[in-house]
């Protein structure tokens, strides 16, 4: 079903950015809701799966609140924030680190490439442009939802 999901919100990024559709232009009293619900739907899913959301949140806040694409992903990363620590705290009481114990050199290692390439990805914030971006987004949800969809 994420999958799906995934796929849908790939489509839909690349039609509101390849024609003049484009994305929903809600009022602030719709805005409000929507955003608390697909929220609340991202939380859900992102504890179920371990993940922060990113993935979904983006492609949500370009979609729904009209925002482009860099400041979507600044603003997920904010959202996000409280999320992993909620999940960190879920995970802590029910044994689920074990796993990262047993896994902390590639934790580490990973951590270390995040970092790196938060700070190069925050040099380059002005170099790529929607054009770019949108698609690569959209490939970037389609290709995960092919890999999620493999291991169902």
């Amino acid at each position: 079903m994420l999958a799906a999901l995934m796929v849908l919100m790939a489509a839909a990024l690349m039609i509101t950015h390849a024609t003049a559709l484009g994305t929903l232009s809600l009022p602030l009293w719709a805005q409000v809701p929507s955003g608390v619900l697909a929220g609340f739907g991202i939380g859900v899913v992102a504890a179920i799966m371990g993940v922060a959301g990113g993935e979904l949140l983006i492609p949500t806040i370009v979609l729904l609140f009209a925002v482009d694409i860099k400041t979507a992903g600044s603003l997920s990363l904010l959202v996000s924030l409280p999320t992993m620590l909620v999940a960190f705290a879920r995970y802590s009481r029910d044994g689920s680190f074990a796993v990262l114990r047993a896994n902390l050199p590639f934790a580490m290692t990973m951590a270390g490439g995040s970092i790196a390439g938060a700070l190069l990805g925050g040099l380059l914030v002005g170099v790529f442009s929607e054009m770019v971006l949108i698609p690569a987004l959209a490939v970037i949800l389609l290709v995960s939802a092919v890999k999620l969809a493999r291991h169902d």
